[in-house]
């Protein structure tokens, strides 16, 4: 497939706030909207085991388009139905889905001399070539009613995986490994940061209009220790993305590193668009550390929306007004959306977002 006549594009809310525009309110999407939360996707998913939709197109631009219909004129981005996880795969490592306990790794990473199990060279259009095929198929499937985001996970957190062998409240298998092989460690970054690249321009040239780049594990790691093992990964994969796609074709970035607050302000000069921030950040001391040099994103805990309606208004409105909704801010929660979460529920935070940001955006015209 060819990224050749897309529809065009009707709502760039959420691209003019990226590279820091002024906006007529907040755009807003969610981490994880296509999921379990939606009974049209546990439809699906209880017909095809979760790499499968991943790796069928038509399922993959099917999920990802369920929040989009759901929420017509809601959501102003739709993100790839896809894991980061298919970068393991992709390396050759064997991962599997496990309903109800995640991610599963039989053959994890033990030791450095595991890393001779990895494929030297990954051509991203073979091992991947469905996620650019799910990409390009969504384009067309959106007839342009907003722009489409595609992701990868970091470095570290893909490392974190693929030595763990699936989720940990420690990490203290992946976290060894950087205390005790710390050569060996940045030669595994290195190898799964070129893959990363290579993905995400692949995800660009195949219909991407937003990248975002997970390090949902960075908040494990020490100040130094992200500095050293997590951070200057993520500098190199925005830059070299940018400097891959050039200037006329290159797209925003987004960077979410969950729960590295100490890490705001050199995550600010690393290269990217937009910075993630999840709850536990207070929005005007966020606001105070990047002084306006990128966009930010986030910050509503997601539990919140398990809260009660009184509650889901409430704290959205106090997020909105916290962040301001005319320029560098897009509203999403803090991490993805829980799969208990009551369709209505969501409904009634996108609703909140649209109403209070046109409020204070409003008020702010009225000030001037």
């Amino acid at each position: 497939m060819t990224n050749t006549s897309f529809p065009a594009l009707q709502n760039d809310l959420i691209l003019r706030a990226a590279r820091g525009e002024k906006t007529e309110r907040a755009p807003v999407w969610v981490m994880r909207q296509a999921g379990r939360y939606l009974p049209e996707f546990r439809e699906v998913s209880a017909e095809h085991d979760f790499f499968s939709i991943c790796r069928t197109p038509e399922l993959a631009t099917k999920v990802t388009l369920q929040p989009i219909d759901r929420y017509d004129g809601l959501l102003d981005a739709s993100i790839i139905f896809s894991d980061i996880l298919v970068i393991p795969q992709a390396l050759g490592m064997d991962v599997q889905m496990i309903p109800g306990k995640g991610p599963h790794f039989p053959e994890p990473l033990v030791q450095p001399s595991d890393m001779s199990r990895l494929r030297e060279k990954v051509d991203v259009h073979e091992e991947l070539q469905y996620v650019f095929d799910a990409i390009t198929m969504t384009r067309h499937a959106l007839e342009g009613r907003v722009p489409l985001i595609g992701f990868v996970g970091s470095p570290w957190t893909l490392m974190a995986y693929m030595i763990e062998g699936g989720g940990s409240k420690t990490l203290s298998k992946a976290k060894s490994w950087l205390f005790m092989y710390p050569a060996e460690s940045q030669q595994l970054l290195q190898r799964i940061t070129d893959v990363c690249v290579d993905f995400l321009v692949g995800q660009v040239h195949a219909g991407a209009q937003l990248l975002q780049v997970f390090d949902s594990w960075g908040g494990e790691l020490g100040p130094a220790d992200f500095e050293k093992f997590s951070r200057p990964y993520l500098q190199q994969i925005a830059t070299r993305v940018k400097a891959r796609l050039g200037p006329e074709a290159a797209v925003p970035i987004i960077i979410f590193a969950k729960g590295s607050w100490y890490a705001l302000d050199s995550l600010s000069e690393s290269g990217y668009d937009v910075v993630s921030v999840d709850w536990t950040f207070d929005p005007a001391l966020a606001k105070a550390i990047t002084q306006g040099r990128v966009t930010l994103q986030g910050n509503l805990d997601p539990n919140v929306l398990l809260g009660g309606d009184k509650a889901i208004v409430a704290e959205t409105e106090k997020m909105i007004r916290a962040f301001g909704s005319t320029g560098k801010y897009i509203a999403n929660l803090g991490h993805g959306i829980l799969p208990g979460v009551p369709v209505d529920a969501m409904g009634l935070f996108l609703k909140t977002v649209h109403r209070v940001g046109r409020e204070v955006a409003a008020e702010q015209d009225g000030e001037h």
